[in-house]
């Protein structure tokens, strides 16, 4: 087993309230993606070659390995690598196609846990100094699906402190001073530097689709409650998604998840095809626009309106503000979503996190300290109970577009990554040191189905486009998304 650290030293108290960042479309040193000529690992085409012997699972695990060890010590996306495992699962795997008896469509796909999801075989440590040589010895009930189905589990991906706030040491596959988002940074970036072609994210407040956003994966955040969670259980905003390289594998573990476990208690599963959804043209999209909208920057708008007026251009009713009463209600109603979502968060999380930093006092940060616990202690219990109420008014207000559009689509994030310089000395620490999460924070607090579509790249890094859909249509997000990324030509800027 290979390991390195899991987190960045945290700063001390008492530092920085905005921080500094520059972002690639602002004049930093560029990165050099191209979304038109970048094609990421894939999986799914792999298969006929390992059914007819012209490759093996072995060998495609060792093709990855290498490439790990090439770009580890830069892009740090794994918490830890658990190498002799992976190899005698990929090998098991072998045997498996061999016999013609694979357990699925994803077995011997080498793919990548965050470290917040618990594993038989190597610690979970949730990216936080307090959880060092945390070792529970048992598989989430997705980590269990996974390898019921005969995928090979390369090791734990590196998350931010808590799944919160507080990054972690992975940087961008595209340009090592920008951030890979959070907190799901090393799935997405382990997936963005083809170390895998796929790997398991965790979204409570935009931690799945801004990491996707960032480092060009297909990301899937399914439906509330739609994979189950598990022991992960605490948060009416957390759901476990995929990243990958492409739609098809995306959904393939998505689906081969669900298939074994099942939702969350009381919610049903993930419903859709056994296979991939073929792509699906909508008839009237919608623009969601959030508070985010004035936070793009002139280059990332200006790619988003190039694809919009693309899917126009292919006969498409593409709404906007003024269009429709029904959006406009929605968008009043998403004023202030992203405090409200992490006001939730904060409050679920409360009672573990408190216990947490009462025994480990120095071993969490002071951003995870005040984002999390000082937050949900404002907020009281009263407080909580008017954050559901809320929380309602904005899930009825999107409930209502589902009778004039098939989907909103929006920008994945409020630009390409920027490029995080650490906090402020002598000020609180920053509040999205990861990324502005605004445009994500809607798909969490409403439980929908979204998907990020890497369409767009500005200043060399990638720039995504959402597709989300109102909630348990995930396959049919699936299927909007795949014909967006067929029919709408990828967009430079």
């Amino acid at each position: 087993m290979i390991r390195h650290a899991v987190r960045v030293k945290a700063s001390p108290s008492g530092t920085a309230t905005m921080g500094v960042f520059v972002t690639s479309s602002a004049g930093a040193t560029v990165g050099t993606y191209d979304p038109v000529a970048f094609r990421g690992l894939r999986f799914h085409t792999a298969v006929e070659q390992f059914r007819s012997g012209a490759d093996t699972p072995r060998d495609y695990l060792e093709r990855c390995l290498s490439r790990i060890a090439e770009l580890e010590p830069t892009v740090r996306a794994w918490a830890v690598l658990e190498e002799s495992g992976a190899r005698e699962q990929a090998d098991a795997s072998t045997r498996r196609y061999r016999r013609g008896e694979p357990l699925s469509p994803i077995d011997g796909m080498p793919i990548g846990i965050k470290d917040v999801l618990e594993t038989k075989d190597m610690p979970t440590e949730y990216g936080c100094a307090a959880y060092a040589g945390n070792f529970p010895k048992r598989d989430n009930a997705a980590v269990w699906a996974l390898r019921q189905a005969g995928a090979v589990l390369v090791g734990k991906t590196v998350t931010t402190e808590l799944a919160g706030p507080e990054p972690g040491p992975t940087t961008n596959p595209f340009h090592p001073e920008h951030t890979p988002g959070g907190s799901s940074s090393g799935s997405s970036a382990a997936v963005g530097a083809s170390m895998v072609p796929a790997a398991i994210s965790t979204q409570s407040g935009g931690s799945l689709m801004r990491p996707a956003s960032f480092c060009g994966n297909w990301g899937l955040k399914p439906s509330r409650g739609a994979i189950n969670r598990g022991e992960r259980q605490t948060a009416s905003t957390t759901t476990h998604g995929v990243v990958a390289a492409c739609p098809e594998d995306m959904w393939q573990v998505a689906i081969e998840i669900a298939r074994r476990v099942g939702g969350d208690p009381g919610w049903p599963a993930l419903r859709g095809p056994a296979t991939p959804p073929p792509a699906r043209k909508p008839l009237t999209l919608a623009v969601m626009e959030t508070e985010g909208w004035d936070r793009l920057d002139e280059r990332s708008r200006e790619a988003f309106h190039r694809v919009t007026r693309q899917i126009e251009a292919c006969g498409v009713t593409v709404l906007r503000r003024g269009d429709e009463p029904l959006l406009e209600r929605f968008e009043r109603a998403l004023v202030g979503a992203a405090e409200l979502t992490s006001l939730i968060l904060a409050r679920e999380h409360l009672w573990a996190f408190r216990d947490l930093v009462e025994a480990h006092p120095d071993r969490v940060s002071a951003r995870s300290k005040r984002f999390f616990i000082e937050a949900a202690e404002r907020l009281g219990a009263a407080g909580y109970e008017r954050a559901l109420q809320d929380r309602e008014v904005v899930q009825a207000a999107f409930a209502g577009m589902g009778s004039v559009v098939d989907a909103v689509v929006a920008p994945t994030s409020t630009g390409s990554a920027p490029r995080w310089l650490g906090d402020v000395a002598g000020e609180p620490p920053a509040r999205w040191p990861t990324g502005d999460p605004v445009f994500n924070t809607p798909s969490s607090l409403l439980g929908t189905p979204a998907v990020n579509v890497p369409l767009m790249a500005v200043g060399g890094l990638p720039f995504g486009l959402q597709v989300m859909g109102q909630p348990g249509t995930d396959a049919r997000m699936v299927a909007l998304a795949r014909w967006l990324g067929e029919a709408v030509a990828p967009v430079i800027a």
